[in-house]
């Protein structure tokens, strides 16, 4: 007789059939895991509903779906990948009114679908943050724009708690574009055209410098495709370098052929580098000041000619997390990070439990009898009385393999981080630290980021030297040590209520912080050493970007992954938040929601605990 079905279990079935139904795909493959929502090869994968769910809960899930759905239904890849912009800002906007594009047609006599997908959206801006800027300059355009759309092919308008950030910059918008935006709507029913009228609101909104096109080649229907606008679309198309940052959500292209480099995008993350954080905007020269040297050639194949270069380290640091601010403005943090940490520990400490349970079941515990030293066996005592020249009466228990390995948690500490995003990490962090310690496994947490925007001090020393091509990065890395190896939590804990101090978070450069955390790494004395990446964005560095080839950082990053992966016995894996990382990883998985991270960090350790230890042959490790 078949268990009787969960609430949880009527709600998979009826959000699996209303998906079909949308997508006019009545064989559509609808799965629940922890890397929803999201398309990949023809299946659509969503969340798993909340315990305890909400009735808005059940409305943001089906919203999710529905998206996701009619995205089947109404859309073309390949019209989208050929006739999507170059330009990295021009394709945000152009991906973002396209999916307002499918919602608004698809549900045009649906108001349950829209009511869904309203709910979708406005959690989706309120957990980035977009709602709660106050000046124009920092509204996401492309979620503006999307939305305008929207208001004008159904006629409704935009929900009301999005209309705040909306009416900050609708005049401008309108100014610009409005009646192009009308003529827009007028076509919202055929792609190929409402893509080409679209540039010439992308043209009117000074989006779209050129008339470069996405690659119609690079089509693959196969990859990826995570929750539009969630950020991460998923079409290939040839990028270019965009040298100002937008302060939007984000989107990020998935690429069909790694190897291509110049067919994938220099993603930016969510936030304008100069007026984060209360940064001042003049942290060094303006990037525009003088001529810019030209750009690095690159190989008919796609590789840089010539090695990655560092200007200057002059001005790097490595630092540990209690030097950046005294003692008190630490223990505030970490009060801040507690009252956090109070909302999630049930969700998060419950699954933290269930890795424990995992492990513990590992770490089979078995004695070596009759030794000739060790513990005292007392099961033997008698032996000493009937045979007191007998030696063998100690035991010793075997070694646990877990006891042997260590973890090295590497955090973005970018500025798009700032908010739920660096909370929730730093919250998964903590908990896991304790519930690995507390299984034998020693644990190391680091973050990277720089010590200005735009450069730093490092900037200005190339400017003095007069600028020369091909500079190499050029900004102050600043890279921290939150917790080390051989450091017990509670001495740690601290630390981590340091990653939510407003103005830490500037830019990133993964590649050099995935070798500074590998060699550390590679120093301890363990046999068994794992390193997770927790970023959610590709390398992004203003001035090294306007300053060397398109995708510097981004080749750099892939070089240094290659090498560990096929070289290096550490095991690497990478969790994305709102960003595809399986374009660089091997091993990785993407978030839609940040609420995720918990249990994609858990499960994914929790299967590397279960598979047997990298090996990698004719390659000896490296003496402690």
């Amino acid at each position: 007789m078949s268990a009787p079905e969960t609430p949880a279990d009527v709600l998979k079935r009826a959000l699996s059939h209303a998906a079909r139904a949308l997508a006019e795909q009545a064989e559509l493959e609808v799965v629940f895991a922890a890397d929803g929502p999201k398309l990949s090869n023809g299946v659509l994968t969503l969340p798993h509903p909340l315990r305890n769910a909400t009735g808005s809960d059940h409305a943001i899930l089906r919203g999710q779906a529905d998206r996701l759905a009619l995205r089947l239904a109404n859309h073309d890849t390949a019209v989208h990948a050929r006739l999507k912009p170059a330009d990295t800002r021009a394709a945000e906007v152009f991906e973002a009114v396209e999916q307002a594009r499918i919602e608004a047609v698809g549900s045009a006599s649906l108001a349950g679908v829209r009511a869904n997908m309203n709910a979708a959206l406005v959690t989706r801006l309120e957990r980035s943050g977009a709602l709660r800027n106050l000046e124009p300059d920092r509204v996401p355009v492309a979620e503006a724009v999307a939305l305008l759309l929207a208001e004008r092919v159904t006629g409704e308008p935009v929900p009301e708690a999005a209309r705040p950030m909306v009416d900050l910059v609708r005049a401008g918008i309108e100014g610009k574009a409005g009646a192009r935006l009308d003529a827009l709507a007028q076509v919202a029913g055929d792609q190929a055209l409402f893509a080409e009228r679209l540039r010439e609101v992308l043209r009117a909104l000074d989006l779209d410098p050129g008339d470069g096109r996405g690659d119609d080649t690079s089509e693959d229907e196969g990859q990826d495709e995570p929750d539009p606008q969630e950020p991460d679309p998923s079409e290939d198309q040839d990028e270019q370098e965009d040298d100002a940052g937008g302060e939007g959500g984000q989107s990020m292209e998935g690429s069909s052929e790694d190897s291509a480099a110049e067919q994938e995008r220099e993603s930016r993350p969510d936030g304008q580098p100069a007026e984060r954080d209360g940064e001042a905007a003049d942290d060094g020269p303006d990037l525009n000041e003088g001529a810019l040297p030209n750009r690095q050639a690159t190989q008919d194949d796609g590789r840089a000619v010539d090695a990655y270069r560092v200007f200057t380290t002059a001005f790097d640091e490595v630092v540990d997390a209690a030097d950046l601010c005294d003692p008190m403005e630490l223990d505030r943090l970490r009060a801040l990070l507690d009252q956090q940490l109070s909302l999630l520990s049930s969700v998060v400490a419950r699954l933290a439990n269930k890795l424990q349970r995992r492990l513990m079941a590992q770490q089979n515990r078995s004695w070596h009898f009759d030794l000739e030293e060790g513990v005292l066996d007392t099961a033997r005592l008698t032996r000493i009385i009937t045979d007191p020249t007998s030696p063998l009466s100690f035991k010793a228990e075997s070694e646990s393999p877990f006891r042997d390995t260590v973890v090295t948690l590497l955090l973005d500490n970018s500025g798009s981080m700032r908010g739920r995003p660096i909370m929730v990490a730093a919250v998964c962090a903590d908990i896991l630290a304790r519930t690995l310690e507390r299984c034998g496994v020693k644990v190391e947490i680091l973050g990277f980021t720089t010590r200005a925007w735009k450069g730093g001090q490092s900037r200005e020393a190339w400017i003095t030297a007069g600028k020369p091509a091909m500079p190499g990065r050029l900004n102050d890395l600043r890279h921290i040590i939150y917790k080390s190896a051989d450091a017990p939590w509670r001495r740690a804990k601290k630390n981590l209520g340091l990653m939510m101090r407003e103005g830490l978070l500037k830019e990133n450069i993964d590649g050099e912080a995935l070798t500074w955390a590998h060699e550390r790494l590679r120093a301890r004395p363990e046999a068994r050493q794992i390193l997770m990446v927790i970023s959610d964005g590709s390398p992004v560095d203003d001035s090294t970007q306007s300053a060397n080839a398109a995708l510097y950082l981004d080749k750099h990053l892939r070089q240094v992954i290659a090498e560990i992966e096929e070289r290096s016995p550490v095991e690497l894996i990478a969790i994305g938040i709102g960003h595809d990382v399986t374009r660089w990883y091997r091993r990785a998985v993407t978030l839609v929601d940040v609420e995720q991270l918990a249990g994609a960090m858990i499960e994914n350790l929790a299967d590397l605990f279960d598979a047997a230890p990298k090996k990698v042959e004719g390659r000896r490790r490296r003496a402690a």
